[in-house]
């Protein structure tokens, strides 16, 4: 951390006479901060981002120098322990991110301020018809903070070693018969992909080609025992045929992408992921492009993410308007996006999004071009994931070790995985 973002720090916290480990170490900022008027600002990421997010909140004071910011924030899973303990003691940071499981769980603890009308909140970049997606059950009471949508990602430096051509037009039929015939042929030993089925939002894509969601409208799981079997089915052929890595390769069913990215050809992810993922492999370029689609594939099944933050219900009434100023920096301010960058999704505004394009890397590029194509499709509405369904992640993993270790058939592990996800939605 740089001698100016540790000021920086230590200013927000109100904690000068404590270091900065003792904060890290405590993995947020001291218990009662805010009680000097300060506005908690709680977000998640690895030490890039952190960084990033301190040298923007320096922007944020230089322009607001009556607010106060005291930051919260550590990796994805301490980030959601952390929000789990504040919810309990109603001590939940002013301005704060959503993990996406939790969006709904959320909103039913009454964790969110109704955001219409709010004084201090810029919404003039975004038409009424846009806004109008932002809202959940109608009401404004989260924005998004970025936008992504699920991609497949490959490898170019292999795919012109290996003389690998995808067509235009990608079906999943097509990708396993390309996976395949690459992973018996390439000169180097590679894969044609890592083991994958448990990628969420490609997963999701694949539901709603087939005309289902992943979650309803009234807070039900969406995807059929039918849809899951033939989501997993389409993995465990590819696994089988040798053109997947195998698990003890990637280490288990979720692999790390320092581990496999330069073993496989092409692999799934969110749109922001190559942003962070290809800086893992410097001596490669990488390339990403829409999911692929079902030649009977329903009609609006593309669907663009929104990571969302909100403002915590019990921000004292003196402090709403400072805290709806930190929120409009996060959704209007091109200086904080040029200092964060893409790595969290393309912001949901598209003037910024423009200005920030003549100076993007060449992988945020790629990012933008994506986001846009995505933008630019019809899409039938998605629905969040309701309370009681935060571990549906978790159960899908516990039935692909079911399958890869022989031990569940590919039907009884969808009906297993269904069954358990309703059940802990209905225990909610």
């Amino acid at each position: 951390m740089s001698d100016l973002t540790r000021r920086s720090f230590l200013t927000w916290t109100g904690m000068g006479a404590l270091s900065v480990a003792a904060l890290a170490l405590a993995g947020c900022s001291p218990s009662g901060s805010g009680g000097d008027g300060s506005i908690r600002f709680a977000w998640w990421g690895g030490s890039d981002r952190q960084r990033a997010y301190l040298a923007a909140l320096d922007a944020f004071t230089a322009e607001h120098p009556e607010i106060k910011v005291a930051p919260e924030f550590g990796d994805y899973d301490a980030y959601q322990e952390r929000m789990t303990t504040q919810m309990a003691a109603r001590d939940v940071p002013d301005v704060f991110w959503i993990p996406s499981p939790a969006v709904l769980t959320y909103r039913d603890a009454g964790l969110y301020r109704d955001l219409d009308g709010i004084g201090g909140l810029d919404l003039g970049a975004f038409g009424a018809e846009q806004v109008e997606t932002f809202r959940l059950g109608g009401e404004l009471n989260t924005l998004p903070k970025s936008i992504f949508s699920p991609v497949v990602r490959w490898n170019t430096t292999f795919q012109e070693e290996d003389g690998v051509s995808l067509p235009d037009q990608l079906s999943w039929d097509g990708l396993a018969e390309l996976l395949v015939d690459y992973s018996k042929n390439n000169a180097g030993g590679r894969k044609g992909t890592t083991y994958g089925p448990y990628h969420d939002m490609p997963f999701e894509s694949f539901l709603r080609q087939r005309g289902e969601d992943l979650w309803t409208e009234d807070g039900r799981l969406g995807a059929s025992v039918d849809g899951v079997a033939a989501w997993i089915d389409w993995w465990e052929k590819l696994r089988l045929a040798g053109a997947t890595t195998s698990v003890s390769e990637q280490d288990g069913i979720e692999p790390s992408w320092a581990q496999v990215g330069d073993k496989v050809l092409l692999t799934f992810a969110n749109s922001n992921h190559i942003v962070d993922d290809a800086q893992a492999f410097p001596d490669h370029v990488f390339d990403q492009r829409d999911v692929p689609a079902a030649e009977d594939a329903a009609a609006g099944y593309h669907f663009t993410y929104y990571s969302r933050f909100a403002m915590y219900s019990g921000v004292p009434d003196d402090r709403v308007e400072a805290a709806a100023a930190l929120m409009s920096f996060n959704l209007n301010s091109p200086e904080l996006l040029s200092l964060v960058g893409l790595s969290a999704g393309a912001p949901p505004n598209a003037d910024l999004l423009d200005a920030y394009e003549p100076d993007a890397t060449p992988d945020e590029q790629k990012v933008i071009a994506i986001t846009r194509e995505i933008a630019g499709t019809e899409q039938r509405p998605r629905y969040e994931a309701p309370a009681g369904s935060g571990s549906w992640r978790d159960l899908m993993i516990r039935e692909l070790e079911e399958v890869t270790l022989g031990q569940k058939s590919v039907p009884d592990a969808a009906a297993a995985f269904v069954e358990a996800v309703e059940g802990e939605i209905a225990g909610a």
